[in-house]
């Protein structure tokens, strides 16, 4: 990635810089991000908060569960969904240059809506590294 990435909403009026490589990169299936995405799964990228500044335009926080949220005051397009606790945000991958998403592993596949096959890990829950039990399904 870019030392300084810029994204933005679907109307372009936010716009956010993005600094250096994300820690870690995945799709998630979790029933919070289908709610919230109204699809099967999310592409998410992990950047520390420091990386991560809102240059333009105004976002709304709000929170569905646990998991405060902001998105573009104007369009309504999700932006960024703060970690609770590490430090981190998570940005959706689709609104990464396309070349730059490159996820390492699916999470919660135990709420997956239909398999996916694909040559990466898929974990029931969490993997090891965020304090899961590394438990992976078999499609």
């Amino acid at each position: 990635m870019n030392d300084l990435t810029r994204i933005g909403c679907p109307c372009g009026a936010v716009v956010v810089t993005l600094q250096g490589e994300p820690v870690v990169q995945f799709y998630c299936h979790c029933d919070d991000c289908q709610t919230i995405s109204g699809g099967a799964y999310v592409p998410v990228a992990i950047f520390p908060a420091d990386a991560v500044k809102s240059v333009e335009g105004r976002v709304e926080t709000w929170t569905y569960k646990a998991l405060p949220r902001q998105r573009c005051a104007v369009c309504g397009g999700g932006m960024l969904a703060e970690v609770p606790g590490l430090g981190q945000f998570g940005i959706g991958g689709n609104r990464l240059p396309a070349a730059l998403f490159k996820p390492e592993f699916h999470i919660h596949c135990r709420y997956a809506q239909r398999p996916v096959r694909d040559d990466l890990p898929h974990y029931a829950s969490l993997p090891e590294m965020f304090g899961g039990d590394g438990q992976r399904v078999d499609w």
